[in-house]
């Protein structure tokens, strides 16, 4: 005897799975309280209140990267953009912004080709510019996340 299968009752569990699984998603996504006092740019990048040594990195990062990442670190046609998730501090740590402006970084994310050491760039300077990053990755919700291979 075959046991009938109850397709009803399988749609219904299917439906609120997938409800339960999107509204997890959301859980993760800035809420309109988060960005409240962020500016929105042209290209939906949210502008924090930058902190005084963010926005001195701001500076030196319209200075010294802006030709190949981009305006607010969206990247062009010559460089990533810094604002995606895979620079994330557990993927990229600052330590490794340290080390792509001192040594140059070989192309591995992407199709750029490899980046060339930025000497004329000081640690100090170098400080301030990952400040000014994180603090914009933070207000478009990119986070710390484990790195895991």
């Amino acid at each position: 005897m075959k046991k009938e299968i109850n397709w009803p009752k399988y749609l219904v569990i299917g439906f609120f799975a997938v409800g339960i699984i999107a509204m997890t998603l959301n859980s993760f996504l800035p809420g309109k309280d988060d960005i409240k006092d962020l500016e929105l740019t042209d290209s939906g990048i949210a502008l924090p209140s930058f902190s005084k040594e963010a926005m001195v990195g701001n500076q030196l990062f319209d200075m010294n990267c802006v030709a190949c990442h981009g305006g607010n670190a969206t990247g062009t046609e010559q460089g990533p953009p810094l604002m995606h998730r895979i620079y994330n501090p557990g993927h990229h740590s600052d330590r490794a912004f340290y080390l792509a402006v001192q040594n140059g970084a070989k192309q591995h994310h992407w199709p750029f080709g490899d980046m060339p050491a930025q000497p004329q760039v000081s640690s100090e300077q170098v400080a301030r510019i990952i400040r000014y990053i994180r603090e914009l990755q933070e207000a478009n919700g990119i986070a710390y996340q484990k790195h895991q291979m």
